[in-house]
């Protein structure tokens, strides 16, 4: 798709009036309650649906179905983020009213750092084809990993502080409570950092890990920078509501990384196919409307048989509770 600068400077721009709104309406720190977090989720879903159609009706049905299976692919990555975002508001010990601000600022950090990312991703494949082949691997790799991680059954209750961080609160300091909507306060004459503006680096800095495998997976749908970055952002933008909306739910996603590890698998051989392709190779390329169907089909697949995985498990220990209670009354009467 061949994109003007014009439009890309329309798009940024747009994107940055879409934040600022939203920043405005969760300027003041509240307990974001569900029906506040599902109407925004429907919001930007409705919002990416309509770019989507923008790309069809003013580009061509490639660039539309591109767009499409990039932002579900890094829609259902963003959720098994959300794990580890639990656990940073845990670690830090967020205020509940102030969770939302954290959660804004480092999407943003997030959007930021991802831009520079998709822009080294796409001068690198721009100059050499053969990075199809280490995309590939790495994400055939990375599907093998969740595999290994999900039946190993280990459930990851801390999260622990990256070198930066570390290295940020040496070097500042941090107050040791948190002071409203404060970054920055002074202590004894000394300009120091809040836990509020730690917890915010630290999801924002934590996503770099997230971005090495959702911008090869990306990749591996669509080569248009464009696309690639448009589908990243309209993702991480209804990430915050999202967090409030399922963060209850999250538990019972109990099959989330088996689909995912399926998706990633399924791209990775898909980003082979493409390299041998690209190499003179007589292979099979997978289509876009192909790669959509299947994405959305695991998606669909592996939510249904959590549900009722956690349904089952539920059940059982209720069941389970029951049998206790009655064996401690049989004890208690004799």
């Amino acid at each position: 798709m061949d994109v003007s600068m014009t439009l890309w400077v329309l798009t940024i721009l747009g994107l940055t009036a879409l934040i600022g709104i939203d920043f405005l309406i969760g300027r003041k720190p509240h307990d974001v309650s569900v029906k506040e977090a599902g109407i925004w989720t429907i919001v930007w879903i409705i919002l990416a649906v309509l770019f989507g159609l923008g790309l069809l009706v003013f580009g061509n049905s490639q660039a539309a179905g591109e767009f499409f299976a990039g932002f579900i692919t890094e829609k259902s990555l963003s959720v098994d983020n959300l794990f580890v975002f639990v656990l940073i508001m845990a670690k830090f010990a967020v205020p509940s009213h102030l969770q939302q601000r954290v959660l804004l600022v480092g999407v943003l950090i997030a959007l930021v750092l991802r831009a520079i990312f998709i822009a080294a991703g796409a001068t690198i494949i721009a100059s050499f084809s053969w990075v199809f082949y280490i995309f590939g691997a790495f994400l055939i790799y990375t599907a093998w990993k969740l595999i290994q991680e999900a039946r190993a059954d280990e459930d990851e209750d801390e999260w622990e502080e990256n070198r930066l961080l570390k290295s940020v609160e040496k070097r500042f300091g941090v107050a040791d409570k948190y002071h409203g909507t404060k970054l920055f306060i002074r202590v004894n004459g000394k300009r120091v950092l809040t836990p509020l503006m730690i917890v915010m680096l630290a999801i924002g800095t934590t996503d770099i890990l997230f971005a090495l495998d959702s911008i090869p997976a990306i990749f591996g749908l669509t080569q248009d920078p464009y696309i690639v970055f448009t589908a990243n952002a309209f993702a991480l933008m209804g990430l915050r509501q999202l967090y409030f909306l399922i963060g209850g739910l999250l538990k019972k996603l109990v099959h989330l990384s088996y689909g995912l590890s399926v998706i990633l698998g399924f791209i990775g051989v898909k980003l082979v196919l493409h390299a041998l392709h690209e190499s003179g190779v007589h292979v099979p390329e997978i289509s876009i409307p192909f790669s959509l169907a299947v994405i959305c089909g695991v998606l669909i697949i592996t939510t249904i048989t959590s549900l009722i995985a956690s349904k089952k498990q539920a059940q059982r220990e209720a069941a389970e509770a029951a049998e206790a209670g009655e064996a401690e009354k049989d004890s208690v009467e004799a």
